[in-house]
């Protein structure tokens, strides 16, 4: 089991908080961006950099996914994808996407989508807070007990 992180827009509390699961439990982290990311010296931690462009992070993180792996999204297509090459799929705030609710999520954001391209305002997500943090850290550390597996 590795985890894959879609590094670009994931809260750097967020990206701490894998970097000290890794080294704890030696699991691989792997943060996917546009951009070039600093990670702490560490053979459980890397960082891979994209070419810019429209869902290049997306889809390599989609080319080196596995089942069982353990991805770090808030994007609703590339945790669609994910989920369908088997992987476990969890947002920075600590919601999981599954089967059971990924096509309802998909099809609310083409509606918002849909709704932003005709020039009514949506807002967006509201800020990152020290309660989403403490909700992903709970779920992350449920999830690694359960799945604890030889680094990669």
């Amino acid at each position: 089991m590795q985890v894959l992180v879609d590094a670009d827009a994931c809260p750097v509390v967020v990206k701490e908080m894998l970097f000290r699961a890794s080294r704890r439990i030696e699991v691989c982290v792997t943060l996917v961006a546009n951009q070039f990311l600093r990670t702490p010296p560490s053979r459980f931690i890397k960082a891979i950099q994209v070419p810019a462009g429209f869902d290049a992070a997306d889809n390599r993180i989609v080319e080196l996914a596995e089942s069982g792996d353990l991805v770090i999204t808030a994007d609703i297509p590339l945790a669609a994808a994910a989920l369908d090459k088997g992987a476990h799929v969890l947002d920075p705030r600590g919601n999981w996407f599954s089967r059971e609710n990924i096509q309802e999520r998909l099809t609310m954001r083409d509606v918002m989508d849909q709704l932003r391209s005709s020039g009514i305002e949506t807002g967006g997500p509201t800020p990152y807070s020290a309660n989403d943090s403490k909700v992903f850290a709970g779920q992350l550390d449920r999830f690694l007990a359960r799945h604890r597996a030889s680094p990669r």
